[in-house]
């Protein structure tokens, strides 16, 4: 028990230190500012009748510093804008809020999730105006299915190893109004769906070493769950494929439990596989999935980092490199990834320091060599693509 009392006080003068050491100025957020990226990167797809506009990269911004904010890429201009969420809502004077969690469209509505202010902003897609709105306490992620929104929550507060179960909260899209909830697990984290069900990754990361280690099944007909999948310690990332499977990453314990990535067969509801490697975060495109890892040790107070891709066909993880050139060794932590659906070029965002501007890189689907990169804000998170 004394080793998690020893990483919770880690865990609190960590997150003093990055509160003293920042200006109180940050706490008004930053203006919008431009760049043209050197390299063109868009191309043109042959016969293909889905043409990209641009895409949002949601910053998650430090912890209590106000500085949440949204990026936008235009393919036809080449231009990157920063911090376009303060021009485009001038009145909302403290900005997009604390900690960008997730982001996604529906529709033509661009809905991002900012966990500590405790809400879910709906915006245009086209112009990133404000459309409203809805408050959720401690909400982690989105998906959507058939008109509705459903959000993941934690509820409680920050890091209360007390704090009640989970919900996952329902959204009418067209109305933009909560219409129900249901329990699920302690603070639950990703969710996929998967025909008319939901699933939903617990953690119970606020109470280790009691870790929750389920997915939570929700019939979305009654809106009930109606199973709990026993996989491992402290999910994280849910992904859903072609197949009917689900990819689940376990981040372990810190110590003596390492990370893992399970397979789950919805059809049966069982674990099918298991890989033996750390997976922070991945992205499938058809047949594979593209990952990264950034495994910290409390034991070694380090980080171990490292980069694959997974065949999800055949269930393999391969020797396939998506990065060639070395650049894996310029970024500092990966913390997001993206694939662009048309191109197929890869996306990983550098989170540096957790303190300074990031760094968004974009590869080459063929080479694997860096086609560009460019200054985001501050913890690069979530890239979502916008088509024409």
């Amino acid at each position: 028990m004394m080793k998690y009392k020893k990483l919770y006080f880690f865990n609190l003068v960590l997150l003093s230190t990055l509160i003293f050491n920042a200006c109180r100025k940050d706490l008004e957020p930053v203006k919008e500012d431009t760049e043209i990226v050197p390299q063109e990167p868009r191309d043109t797809v042959p016969d293909s009748s889905i043409e990209l506009k641009g895409f949002y990269l949601l910053n998650e911004g430090n912890m209590n510093m106000n500085k949440a904010s949204l990026d936008y890429f235009d393919f036809n201009s080449g231009l990157y804008s920063r911090n376009i969420y303060g021009q485009a809502n001038p009145e909302v004077v403290k900005g997009l809020g604390d900690v960008g969690n997730d982001m996604a469209i529906y529709g033509s509505k661009l809905y991002v999730v900012v966990n500590i202010s405790n809400k879910v902003e709906v915006l245009d897609v086209k112009t990133g105006k404000k459309i409203k709105q809805i408050d959720v306490i401690n909400c982690r992620y989105i998906t959507f299915h058939k008109g509705s929104a459903y959000v993941s929550a934690y509820l409680g507060e920050v890091g209360d190893p007390k704090a009640p179960n989970g919900v996952v909260v329902r959204i009418d899209t067209t109305t933009l109004n909560e219409v129900q909830r249901v329990s699920v697990g302690r603070q639950p984290e990703e969710m996929a769906i998967v025909g008319e069900k939901l699933y939903v990754a617990n953690s119970g990361g606020y109470s280790p070493p009691n870790y929750e280690r389920t997915v939570s099944v929700i019939n979305l007909n009654t809106f009930q769950v109606v199973k709990n999948i026993d996989v491992a310690v402290n999910l994280h990332r849910l992904k859903a494929d072609q197949y009917g499977d689900l990819y689940v990453t376990s981040r372990g314990d810190y110590y003596d439990i390492p990370s893992k990535l399970f397979v789950i067969d919805t059809k049966t509801e069982t674990i099918k596989k298991k890989f033996d490697i750390g997976v922070s975060n991945l992205v499938i495109d058809e047949d594979h999935a593209y990952y990264y890892n950034t495994e910290f040790s409390y034991i070694t107070g380090e980080n171990v980092i490292n980069y694959g891709v997974l065949n999800i066909k055949d269930e393999v993880l391969t020797d396939q490199k998506f990065i060639t050139d070395g650049t894996e060794g310029s970024i500092m932590i990966p913390y997001g990834i993206a694939v662009n659906p048309i191109t197929k070029d890869l996306y990983v965002t550098d989170a540096k320091d957790y303190v300074s501007p990031g760094t968004l890189y974009c590869f080459d689907k063929i080479t694997g060599k860096k086609k560009w990169s460019v200054q985001t804000g501050d913890i690069p998170n979530k890239l979502v693509f916008v088509y024409e």
